[in-house]
Order: structure tokens, then sequence, then C-alpha cells
């Protein structure tokens, strides 16, 4: 009982503390068509930045993702090694994961997912969301979750020591403090260069959004 107490205590921190109600972070503009400075875009976050790619690439991309959302699990699974093979791998752009998750479900998994060593971060984020009807519930299922993050090599004692983290909660709640500000309103959302897509894009809308992004300055 005790440990599903800390499990929800943990997650409901991360949401609740991202709320966007009369006294959350939330800016005074349309969210759905707001696009950032750019410079305040790209500061980290207080966890540290989830890269894949070339730090001198010209282009950034930088996602917002829920694990527990279907349009960012069929993003993953058709879209994503694409757009790896095509631009990433080629230097062509930076591509920058930042958590945005919604329920306790997803809360629960983003917090996993930052307790597993940085190198094992894009795998770990890939397996929840390619094997989301194995985990994915309105409940949170503890065992189901490190059924997922087992795959990673991770040990169900640091598994369990993990969802009471606190560094990680709080710097998770700030991610998406942060991401509220900016405009995201849902997963994924992406912003390329000064550019925003949301929801269920096709690779060819995001290819053509990285081909007409303007080089991002030095």
């Amino acid at each position: 009982m005790l440990f599903r107490a800390s499990i929800r205590t943990a997650v409901v921190a991360v949401l609740l503390g991202c709320g966007g109600g009369p006294a959350g972070l939330t800016p005074p503009i349309d969210k759905a068509t707001y696009v950032p400075p750019q410079q305040e875009l790209m500061a980290p976050g207080p966890l540290g930045e989830r890269v894949l790619g070339k730090a001198t690439a010209p282009i950034t991309v930088i996602e917002y993702v829920s694990l527990t959302c279907p349009h960012c699990a069929n993003f993953q699974k058709h879209l994503f090694p694409r757009l790896k093979k095509e631009f990433i791998d080629t230097g062509k752009i930076r591509y920058v994961v930042r958590e945005f998750p919604i329920g306790r479900t997803a809360g629960t998994a983003a917090i996993v997912n930052r307790c597993a060593p940085e190198e094992k971060y894009f795998f770990l984020l890939d397996q929840f969301l390619t094997r989301q009807p194995e985990w994915v519930s309105q409940e949170v299922r503890p065992d189901a979750i490190y059924a997922v993050a087992k795959a990673s090599g991770m040990s169900r004692e640091t598994f369990d020591k993990c969802l009471s983290n606190q560094p990680i909660i709080d710097g998770l709640t700030e991610v998406k403090q942060r991401g509220r500000q900016f405009g995201v309103i849902g997963t994924p959302t992406f912003f390329i260069n000064g550019r925003k897509a949301q929801g269920a894009v096709t690779y060819d809308e995001i290819k053509a959004m990285i081909e007409q992004a303007p080089p991002q300055s030095s």
C-alpha cells in the first residue's frame, strides 16, 4: 500500500505541478499557434537534454512527447526511423526529446525513463512507445511498466527507488511547465527552427518543415 501511495504522490507531483489553470504559467496568447523565441526554446531543461545527432547540425528539431500518446507511438514506429536515417544520421538535424506526460501512467513512465542511464534513454523511449499495448492503462500498473523498463537492464530495486526520486520528479515538473509556457497543449508537438507542428503529422509535413527551416543562428 505504501508503494502504491508513493507512485500516486510522485506522478501527481509531475502532473499537477504543470497545470495551466488560473495559477499556472500559461502565456496570454493562442497556445495552438504560439512559437516562443528561439533563444528561450533552446535553453536546456533542469535535467539536461536528451539529444541525437551532431551538435553542429544547422537545424534543431524538438519533440515534446507523452509516452502513452498514440500519435507519439505512431510517429515513433512509422516516421522516426525514416527521419533518423535521412536527417539525423546524415548530420542535417539535431534531435531533442522533452517530456510532456499526460496522465499518471505517462508520468510514471517518464520518471522511469529518466532514471535509466543516459545512453539507454532513447532505447527505453522507443520501448515504451512501441510497446504501449503491454503497459498503458488508466490505472498505473508498476509491474507492467517494469516489464518494459527491464529491457534496458534496469533492476527492480532501481525501478522501485526511481519512483520516489524527487530531483527527477521536480525536473520533469519544470520541463512540462516550460512546455506549457512554450504553447505545448498536446503531444507530439514539434518545434523546428521557429516553426511548429503538433498532433498526427505526416512524414512529408515534417520533411518539408525541416527543408524549409532557416538555419539557426550560432
